[in-house]
């Protein structure tokens, strides 16, 4: 029964686990009160979205073994590790306006951090 599809999942599920640690690890570190700015989550979050602009830009121009690359990674460990669902778990409590602040920093800072993550990958592409 060993399938490619079987692998696949075998490596996103491997990359799963490693992120999610990685993220309960953060959490834990740096916990916050119920009603205030989850600042671990956010960081997490944006922090994800950084590597993931590295990780497609540098991809895109290294072609070994990207076949279990992209996913193990891209799906799996940042998959894992990003906590975009659990920012409703964090914010349950928190006040309307916190929870606001929280949403636009998050889609502003995403897409400013997944940019400036491609843009650094970018820097070493040969031209």
């Amino acid at each position: 029964m060993d399938s490619p599809t079987l692998r696949l999942a075998g490596v996103v599920s491997a990359g799963g686990v490693l992120g999610a640690l990685a993220r309960y690890a953060i959490g834990v570190a740096w916990p916050h009160a119920p009603a205030a700015f989850p600042w671990a989550t956010w960081t997490i979050n944006i922090s994800g979205c950084f590597l993931i602009g590295v990780l497609v830009t540098s991809l895109d121009r290294w072609r070994p073994h990207q076949h279990y690359v992209r996913p193990f990674l891209g799906v799996g460990v940042l998959g894992g590790y990003t906590t975009f669902s659990t920012s409703i778990v964090d914010l349950q409590h928190a006040a309307p306006a916190v929870a606001l602040a929280y949403l636009a920093a998050s889609v502003a800072g995403a897409m400013i951090a997944v940019w400036a993550g491609s843009a650094l990958a970018d820097l070493g592409r040969p031209r």
